[in-house]
């Protein structure tokens, strides 16, 4: 099955963003699923390279390479990015600008697509 993540929430203050991540980390490992997330809005910040967090916190960087490493596509809304000052080299490996034709092409890809 192909599901599409689409996560729109900051990577820190609510768990959205990182439960979004713990379900497509979950279905990568299952074996037999393909996997994309696509960041928007506040969540633009989630691939954010270099993130530093108190110990024993989790560390949604580290969750999107994890994605990544096994498989999933990361995207990230380029006029998001803009807005919040976050320059391309300044995102995770593996997670890539992307834009509206990129989630318009990945939504027509999905057999199924979540939201959080």
């Amino acid at each position: 099955m192909k599901t599409l993540f689409v996560l729109n929430d900051a990577p820190y203050g609510s768990e959205r963003s990182y439960n979004g991540l713990r379900l497509a980390r979950h279905l990568l490992k299952a074996g037999g699923e393909e996997v994309k997330v696509f960041l928007i809005g506040d969540a633009a910040a989630c691939a954010k390279a270099g993130q530093k967090v108190a110990a024993g916190y989790y560390n949604i960087g580290d969750m999107l390479g994890m994605i990544v490493r096994h498989g999933g596509e990361t995207g990230v809304c380029g006029t998001c990015m803009d807005a919040r000052g976050i320059a391309d080299a300044e995102l995770i490996e593996g997670a890539s600008r992307g834009s509206m034709d990129q989630l318009t092409a990945w939504t027509q890809w999905a057999d199924k697509t979540l939201v959080f």
